[in-house]
């Protein structure tokens, strides 16, 4: 048995501006836009829903829908997530369902399909492919969170341009454009790509949804077609600067308890726990550095979809039996990603898991380990953090101390005390 170190709890203090009145802020962003001048009542309007988890996704996309109820338009909703949802119309609907999205809360109809309709090629000879019920509506309207890519660095990376390839592109495009981003860069083919969508396929409008480091919605944007590009680029940087982070660089074994496709495309967002390059190919500058990751399970929204689940050294057994195979698998081959369906070393329990992983962080003892447990990737406000951090804790205005060292809690099974079991000593 390992001489486990000490644990205790943190909360990072950082910047959390909120959006407060969230159909209010939706509505005055829209109203700006005038897009009454660019539609006429009676014409239809395709919403793109993604597969993230969004904080208040549904209320977004409902105030949306009403305010363009109340210019007179069709909204329907259309998911727009690649291969998600084991790359099935019945499967993506059911991930939309499951955040809120229903027809009866949105007050309109869903249409799903993995049907598209190759527009055109780009210059670089990529087909574009969009979403048919998307194409053969009047208008659409693009939503998406805007936040740090898992994989690509640039002026642009997750947002309203990829929501526009990957997602309303269904599966055929995404399969496509992960292709291309092997012989062009992300940038060129995003841009290059979304150029053609903006002017053939109708965009009316989009959506843009920035998060806090809280997992809040903190800034909601309505933005024009023709201002796509530069607008997603202010809010990236707005993104970045309230991202969610670790509280410390460096650590030697990063607990997680859940990953999903939900909480980020590759399971567990990489601008969070590093790994964001391949293997071999990391920069010294790569932050922050964790030597091995230990994953307990999946989210439920996630529907058995473990895509990124290869970043991690271990997890447990009950996670691996969580997972779907099959849309693990379809997932990371069209992302371009197969070393991401990858399976982790697999133990029983917890204490077994962690009595595996401590000899494998070098020569560091286990009782000065410098370990970190997070729920998710989102939820990094507060975490359980090992005694070697005490004092740098203490000294940091960012970081507040909100119990005292206690031992590493283990039930009768050998598996961790739930994450709200300890109660903070403020």
């Amino acid at each position: 048995m390992a001489d486990y170190p000490q644990m205790f709890r943190v909360q990072q203090v950082r910047e959390r501006p909120v959006v407060e009145d969230i159909p209010g802020e939706v509505e005055s962003q829209l109203a700006a836009l005038d897009l009454g001048k660019k539609a006429r009542p009676g014409e239809s309007v395709a919403i793109s829903a993604g597969s993230r988890g969004i904080a208040n996704i549904h209320i977004v996309i409902k105030a949306i829908v009403d305010h363009l109820k109340g210019l007179q338009l069709k909204p329907f909703i259309v998911p727009a997530m690649g291969s998600h949802g084991g790359g099935t119309a019945e499967g993506q609907q059911e991930i939309v369902e499951g955040y809120g999205m229903t027809e009866e809360f949105l007050g309109c109809p869903i249409r799903s399909s993995m049907e598209t309709v190759v527009v055109c090629e780009t210059k670089e000879g990529v087909p574009v492919h969009f979403d048919r019920f998307a194409y053969d509506a009047d208008h659409v309207v693009v939503c998406a969170r805007v936040k740090p890519h898992t994989d690509f660095v640039g002026e642009i990376e997750s947002g309203l341009m990829k929501m526009m390839l990957i997602g309303l592109g269904k599966h055929e495009g995404a399969k496509v454009y992960h292709r291309a981003f092997q012989d062009y860069s992300f940038d060129q083919i995003v841009r290059s790509v979304g150029a053609e969508v903006l002017s053939r396929c109708g965009v009316l409008a989009g959506v843009g949804v920035v998060e806090n480091s809280y997992d809040e919605t903190a800034k909601v944007a309505a933005v024009s077609a023709e201002a796509f590009i530069e607008r997603e680029k202010e809010l990236l940087v707005l993104a970045k600067e309230w991202m969610t982070r670790l509280p410390f660089i460096e650590v030697d074994v990063l607990i997680i308890d859940e990953v999903g496709k939900n909480i980020s495309g590759s399971g567990m967002d990489t601008n969070v726990v590093g790994r964001k390059y391949k293997a071999g190919a990391e920069p010294k500058t790569d932050y922050p550095r964790v030597k091995r990751i230990i994953v307990r399970g999946l989210t439920e929204a996630t529907h058995g979809n473990a895509a990124g689940i290869g970043k991690a050294e271990f997890c447990t057994t009950r996670c691996l039996e969580q997972i779907d195979i099959y849309k693990t698998r379809i997932n990371c081959l069209t992302g371009g990603g197969p070393a991401g369906a990858m399976l982790p070393l697999n133990y029983d329990t917890d204490r077994e898991l962690l009595d595996v992983t401590l000899p494998t962080i070098g020569l560091t003892p286990a009782k000065e380990a410098r370990i970190t447990w997070i729920r998710n990737t989102l939820l990094v406000a507060e975490a359980e953090c090992s005694e070697v951090y005490w004092d740098e804790a203490q000294s940091r205005s960012d970081l507040e101390i909100i119990s005292e060292l206690r031992p590493f809690s283990f039930d009768s099974d050998g598996d961790f005390t739930p994450f709200e079991a300890e109660v903070a000593t403020r």
